[in-house]
């Protein structure tokens, strides 16, 4: 078995190298997670300009369904007034 002796300076520059890579590594992991907050905060932007248009788009479709129910409604009443008018002339 070989004996090995780690000197206090050996030591001194594994843990400096050890603490630069551990710098690099948050600062890189600092980067991600800016990088990510900000992709998040555009699809936050996003998912609310869709869902704005999207509620402006179903206000649409209920006042042309209100209109073409009010349009049918009016179109039987006035073809019945008719009929009953055409009826009574008769």
């Amino acid at each position: 078995m070989v004996a090995t002796r780690i000197s206090n300076t050996e030591t001194e520059i594994n843990l400096a190298v050890y603490m630069e890579r551990l710098d690099a590594y948050i600062a890189s992991q600092t980067a991600l997670n800016n990088t990510l907050c900000e992709g998040l905060e555009r699809v936050q932007t996003q998912m609310s300009d869709i869902n704005f248009w999207r509620h402006r788009l179903y206000g649409a479709k209920t006042l042309v369904i209100a209109l073409s129910v009010l349009i049918l409604h009016t179109s039987v009443v006035m073809g019945g007034f008719a009929a009953l008018v055409n009826i009574m002339n008769n």
